[in-house]
C-alpha cells in the first residue's frame, strides 16, 4: 500500500487540540490524524454491514 500527501489547512485552536490528544498517545499529530480516520472508516463500514446483514435475516 503507497503512501499519498493530503494536505489540510486547520485553524491554530484544533491544532492545539490535535497536538494534546496526540501527545497523550505519544503519537505525532499526523499519526494520530491517520489512525482517527481509520478508525472511523472502519466503524462505518461495520455499521453498514450489520445493517446490510439485518436486512439480509429480515431483523429490521
Amino acid at each position: 500500500m503507497g503512501s499519498t500527501v493530503l494536505s489540510l489547512r486547520i485553524d491554530g485552536e484544533l491544532l492545539d487540540r490535535l497536538r494534546g490528544h496526540a501527545a497523550r498517545r505519544g503519537m505525532s499529530v499526523q499519526d494520530y490524524v491517520v489512525r482517527t480516520l481509520m478508525r472511523d472508516d472502519f466503524d462505518e463500514r461495520f455499521k453498514v454491514a450489520v445493517d446490510e446483514t439485518e436486512k439480509f435475516y429480515g431483523l429490521t
